[in-house]
């Protein structure tokens, strides 16, 4: 039995192995290559949609430059946020990323042949200069998105340096001026000191934050009209708080004569005006009139006044707040304004009613829309606002999304293809294999207040700091403990 047994025991030893003896080695082999191959095919459909992001901020930038977004919409991240549903931070960021580029050639190259990732651009275009791209090129090579944050961070830091002037001799030279112009524009020029200029920039940027959704400054609409708009938020808000407590709050109001006829949207007669004669158009006095106060004034013919009514506030309070309570925020599609006037969807000088059924709150942007650029609101039973372009169209809260029946990024193949770009699973792989990042050295061989100093006096050891601060790219290897 025991000599059966080693018989049967070296016939197996003698007989060949084969893969069906192990197959769970076999399945997991198999699986291993399927997995390489997945992981190829994720990374290199990745480059690709670097490569169809770039399109996308060209495409962005052109609309912006052209101002496609200027019928409605208060800036192009506005617009994104209602037409491709984009939340606004990101909106604003691919607005911003998308001027940037449009300055920086080498780093736009990159991207578009699918080399570097959005959020790499997204932080180099934060302190990307046409003269520091290419040095800052060769270190994203070699980095991750993390590296590059960390480097873009450290930069900011090195550019906050500011020189101290005399604090007298800036005092002296405060002055502000105040016009009005030939056209009617009020034109305010001067000079503040340090103190009091940084509480009136404290106060424009607060007044922006309500005017423009609580958002940094991204520069969507001009910094211009950003400051102007805040100015006048802030100057309303010092008288609505009672700026001089010692005098009449009706001595810092701002008055608007109109002539009865001037509210009527049908009549042509009727003049409005400023208080210091300045004229206004008819429809500019009709949305002012939508939310203010009013008093009646009887004039004879040669001006004089003859009889003064009661002040009144056109939206009483406590409909001001049941309407607040209901809508919130502008009513307009894609805006999100806190900060809002009640609009009388019919007119209280046309018959309108200042009731619930009758107003919506709207923001200073879409009031002057739908009262001097030519759009149109309705009020449906159900408090469903229906918005109309000048020319009729509905303009809908959500836009459909666009069909799209051909093969993904199938356009976008299509130009890499006609350019000659070729893009595979290793395109947008960094030049790294873990090595520590100095962030110290790399600031110092690649900002521009340091570099020229690398190049005068390059440590021994450290060959690749006069690659970098002369432009030419570095292999993974000349970057130990940098990258």
């Amino acid at each position: 039995m025991a000599q059966r047994e080693h018989g049967d025991h070296g016939d197996h030893d003698e007989r060949r192995q084969t893969p069906t003896d192990f197959p769970d080695k076999a399945v997991g082999l198999e699986r291993q290559a399927e997995t390489a191959v997945l992981g190829d095919a994720i990374a290199e459909l990745a480059a690709r949609i670097q490569a169809a992001t770039y399109e996308l901020l060209v495409m962005i930038h052109q609309f912006d430059e052209r101002g496609g977004w200027g019928q409605g919409f208060t800036s192009c991240a506005h617009w994104l946020n209602w037409r491709t549903g984009l939340a606004m931070g990101a909106a604003r960021e691919k607005v911003r990323v998308a001027r940037a580029l449009a300055d920086l050639p080498r780093l736009s190259a990159e991207m578009r042949r699918g080399a570097l990732s959005y959020s790499k651009v997204r932080a180099l275009t934060r302190v990307a200069t046409p003269e520091t791209e290419e040095r800052l090129l060769d270190f994203v090579r070699c980095a991750t998105a993390a590296h590059v944050e960390r480097l873009v961070r450290a930069w900011r830091q090195v550019d906050r340096i500011a020189a101290a002037e005399d604090d007298r001799r800036r005092h002296e030279s405060r002055h502000l001026e105040v016009w009005v112009d030939e056209d009617g524009m009020v034109v305010v020029r001067g000079r503040l000191s340090p103190e009091v200029g940084a509480v009136v920039q404290r106060a424009l940027e607060a007044a922006s934050d309500r005017l423009y959704h609580d958002a940094d400054d991204t520069a969507e609409v001009s910094v211009g009209q950003r400051r102007a708009d805040a100015l006048g938020l802030v100057a309303e808000s010092a008288l609505a708080a009672d700026l001089d407590r010692g005098t009449a709050g009706d001595r810092y109001q701002v008055v608007v004569h109109v002539d009865a006829d001037g509210l009527d949207g049908a009549a042509e007669a009727g003049q409005s005006a400023l208080e210091d004669g300045i004229g206004i158009s008819a429809e500019m006095s009709r949305r002012l009139a939508c939310d203010a106060s009013t008093v009646v004034m009887s004039h004879a013919r040669d001006g004089t006044v003859l009889d003064v009514g009661r002040k009144t506030r056109t939206i009483p309070p406590a409909i001001r707040r049941a309407l607040t309570a209901r809508d919130r925020r502008c009513r307009f599609p894609g805006c999100d304004a806190s900060h809002c006037d009640a609009h009388h969807v019919r007119h209280w000088a046309d018959g309108g009613t200042t009731r619930l059924d009758n107003l919506l709150l709207v923001c200073r942007r879409h009031h002057r829309a739908v009262h001097e650029e030519g759009f149109t609101v309705e009020l449906r039973d159900d408090g469903e606002a229906r918005f109309f372009w000048p020319d009729g169209r509905s303009l809908p809260d959500v836009p459909p999304p666009p069909t799209w029946a051909g093969t993904a990024l199938a356009s976008t193949d299509g130009h890499l293809e006609t350019a000659g770009l070729k893009i595979d699973s290793h395109t947008a792989t960094p030049d790294w294999y873990g090595e520590r990042l100095d962030l110290n050295w790399a600031i110092t061989v690649l900002h521009p207040a340091t570099a020229d100093a690398v190049r005068r006096d390059v440590p021994a050891g450290i060959a690749s700091a006069e690659a970098w601060s002369t432009g030419t790219p570095c292999s993974t290897h000349d970057m130990t403990e940098t990258c």
